[in-house]
């Protein structure tokens, strides 16, 4: 079913609101202690996803709290975040985790649960903060009797095919189709900083770009790191909300056994970590997301890169085959830790999630692009819901040109097609456009709603400069046809390090496409894709071979030499001499 909104209300606004839920109300005689709950619910055959955000109306609590109400139902806790919660009968008590003990006036805490149920999932008529019904108003220190000013019908039990219509928490309403559409995007102000320091960095240094969660510790914020900043999660969504964005991009990074092709940017997370990902990195981020302070700001979450496709092309039977991507595969911490992300993430009103898909030189050929969709899905399914999923962003942190101008997949070239080419190499697509167009129709064939939207990294795939082609080469050999035509100077499509001759893309734009909601900037122009050589860390962050500018390549690559840029620095940190390169071969060129 659709997520649905419940919200604690004072007894002269009590009214019906959506199926499956109902109001609560009670008498207040005085001013003394108060609260609001703001409970949701994503129900789906015999199971459900429930979210709370506790607001506190009254004096300052510290020293713990706790949240209890009863439900009218069967309803059966399996397993809760952000709080230890116990349940006798019908009745439930959710009670603070060890890191968060009090709540301010008018501050708010959020935790949630899955559970069980047979019948019909009506949702609970009330609450209690620390004994007090919470009314959404101010009323007494004693618990006042609560009462349904209504009685709820039965909720659906059939998943929606439709996108879902959750309201923000605290916010009534309905989901936007596009987060991007006529919204002002959030500038990291660490970014910018970084960019403003450069000669000629202030050309493009206010457009936004995404903050990434690439390990616990960001979540709260880093001092000393060389990567993420010393701003935490709040901090990043209070700066939006002072900016005055329309909306914030945050990279969900930080899957057990992350990235398990590559070195680089492996994380802190082993292979069978997923109970800590789930308890320490996303019941954390959904805690804070979900706060009602950030209601109005569309929170667009892009969800774990590199990883889905990793365990189409990557395992074995693959030519790029590794230990590492055969255990995640084997364990399903993938698809359950994707799928877990987006059940949290997706039950808050006023986020987006975004899931990676890759490129098209990772899955343009029809061997990988058919199962990296249904591996998706699976994610998705195991997410309790395809709503929690409103689209899917390619070329992350990727330099693939957006489109090429002097040829295209059906070009050919005395008489062979420029996908007998060795740059092409049978691929079905030469550009991330047509790919990402082609991959969402796809996706929605699979199982996935008709108005998912794609986006497209933009942030280093401009290839300008004077190594750009004018024109389509008048060679007759397909080779050498496609090599001076195309405008992607990399040796091979499968390089991804620290590319020589990159230069800026399309700056961030709302719907510049078909079936596209925006070309982004998610990997932050100047940040590190890896280091040149090992360089000793405590970010979990490794070396690879493919970051080494003197590297001649493996069967990921077609054996061929790197391009990667010399003395770069570990993943996520500043790269001078990379942003200094991007300005320069920029295109559109910059002013």
């Amino acid at each position: 079913m659709r997520p649905v909104l419940i919200r604690g209300l004072t007894a002269a606004a009590a009214a019906s609101l959506v199926t499956g839920l109902g109001i609560f109300a009670a008498t207040s005689a005085s001013a003394a202690a108060g609260c609001r709950v703001d409970y949701t619910a994503n129900s789906w055959n015999t199971g459900f996803t429930a979210n709370l955000n506790v607001t506190n109306l009254g004096d300052p609590i510290s020293g713990g709290w706790n949240v209890t109400w009863t439900f009218p139902g069967n309803q059966q806790v399996t397993q809760g975040w952000s709080a230890t919660i116990a349940q006798s009968g019908a009745n439930v008590t959710a009670t603070n985790p060890s890191w968060s003990t009090g709540i301010a006036t008018n501050a708010s805490v959020s935790f949630g649960f899955n559970a069980n149920y047979s019948g019909t999932n009506t949702a609970p008529s009330s609450f209690k903060l620390n004994g007090v019904a919470c009314t959404g108003g101010v009323g007494p220190t004693s618990s006042p009797t609560a009462s349904p000013t209504s009685s709820p019908t039965a909720s659906p039990t059939s998943s929606p095919t439709s996108s879902p219509t959750s309201s923000p928490t605290g916010n009534p309403g309905t989901k936007v189709d596009n987060p991007y559409a006529g919204a002002k995007g959030y500038v990291n102000p660490e970014w910018k900083a970084k960019a403003d320091a450069e000669s000629g960095g202030s050309r493009v240094s206010n457009n936004p770009t995404a903050v990434w969660l690439d390990r616990i510790a960001a979540i709260a914020g880093t001092t000393g790191s060389s990567s993420n900043g010393s701003m935490g999660l709040r901090a990043h969504l209070d700066a939006a909300l002072a900016q005055g964005a329309g909306y914030i991009q945050l990279v969900i990074y930080n899957l057990p056994g992350r990235d398990c092709s590559a070195l680089a940017s492996n994380g802190e997370l082993g292979v069978n970590d997923l109970p800590r990902y789930k308890a320490e990195y996303i019941d954390p981020i959904a805690a804070i997301e979900g706060d009602a302070k950030y209601k109005n700001l569309r929170i667009i979450n892009i969800v774990e890169i590199d990883s889905l496709p990793n365990i189409v092309t990557n395992t074995s039977g693959q030519a790029g085959a590794t230990a590492t991507c055969d255990t995640m595969k084997a364990n399903g911490g993938y698809v359950q830790g994707v799928g877990y992300a987006l059940n949290k993430l997706g039950a808050i009103g006023n986020a987006y999630n975004y899931v990676d898909a890759a490129h098209h030189g990772w899955i343009g050929w029809d061997s990988n692009f058919g199962p990296t969709a249904d591996i998706m899905l699976q994610a998705a399914q195991a997410s309790g819901s395809v709503n929690n999923v409103t689209g899917f962003i390619t070329n992350t942190a990727n330099y693939s040109a957006l489109q090429e101008p002097y040829f295209t997949i059906n070009s050919s070239v005395n008489g062979t097609s420029v996908r007998q080419s060795k740059w092409v190499d049978w691929n079905q697509y030469v550009d991330e456009l047509s790919f990402a167009q082609a991959f969402r129709t796809k996706l929605v064939s699979v199982g996935f709603n008709s108005n998912i939207g794609m986006l497209i990294d933009t942030s280093r795939n401009g290839w300008g400069g004077s190594a750009r082609p004018t024109k389509a080469s008048t060679s007759t050999a397909v080779d050498t046809f496609v090599n001076e035509s195309r405008i992607d100077r990399r040796i091979h499509a499968g390089n991804w390090c620290n590319q020589s001759g990159a230069g800026l893309g399309e700056r961030p734009k709302a719907s510049p496409a078909s079936g596209i909601d925006a070309y982004v900037w998610v990997k932050p122009p100047g940040e590190s894709d890896g280091s040149s050589s090992l360089i000793p860390n405590n970010e979990g962050k490794g070396f690879d071979q493919m970051c080494d500018p003197t590297y001649t390549g493996n069967a990921r690559n077609g054996n061929s030499n790197s391009g990667a840029l010399p003395n770069a620095p570990i993943s996520g940190a500043w790269f001078s001499a990379q942003f200094q390169q991007l300005m320069q071969n920029a295109y559109p060129p910059l002013s």
